[in-house]
């Protein structure tokens, strides 16, 4: 879902995890409008509790790392065997051992820098992005969620009533 989709952004700021967890849930089973969790540091089980599929990113650099181990291995081919076949002490031109380390290296090379390259496609990052209006020490040491403020049956009332329980530590509403 997209933040910006919305005119009006409730966030509650909690000051543990746990906290958020619970909100999170609790917010599903009332069909508040929930859109997003900033926390300062990766959280285990939000993406379950948001109901999120699992990553593609992972296939994304299996494949990266694939194309650059079999391109270095062609390579390395080519340039010893087919361009440029010398004979180093009877050797084989295209002794398979020897391409092994050189192949790796490219694999994690490019798996690297497509991962990259993808995580930042999907997540719509660019040089000189405008990252909007945050919560207030949203990457210090608060935990964070966000509320639809404009869609029905979520407007601030309806959202601190309903997360009072889980100790929020401040609600505000960013435009």
């Amino acid at each position: 879902m997209k933040i910006s989709a919305c005119t009006e952004k409730v966030c509650v700021s909690f000051a543990r995890e746990c906290d958020l967890l619970a909100a999170i849930q609790v917010a599903k089973q009332e069909g508040l409008p929930l859109l997003d969790a900033l926390t300062p540091y990766p959280v285990h089980g939000v993406e379950t509790a948001f109901g999120w599929k699992s990553s593609r990113l992972t296939w994304v650099c299996f494949i990266c790392g694939m194309i650059g181990a079999v391109g270095m291995l062609w390579f390395q081919h080519w340039s010893a065997a087919v361009s440029w076949p010398l004979d180093v002490g009877g050797k084989p031109w295209n002794s398979l051992p020897s391409d092994i380390p050189v192949a790796f290296e490219a694999a994690v090379l490019l798996a690297a820098f497509g991962s990259v390259a993808a995580l930042f496609v999907a997540c719509r990052l660019r040089p000189g992005k405008d990252p909007g209006d945050l919560p207030s020490r949203v990457t210090n040491d608060r935990f964070v969620l966000i509320f639809s403020g404009d869609s029905p049956g979520g407007g601030q009332a309806n959202i601190e009533v309903a997360m009072q329980s889980f100790h929020p530590v401040e609600v505000q509403t960013l435009p």
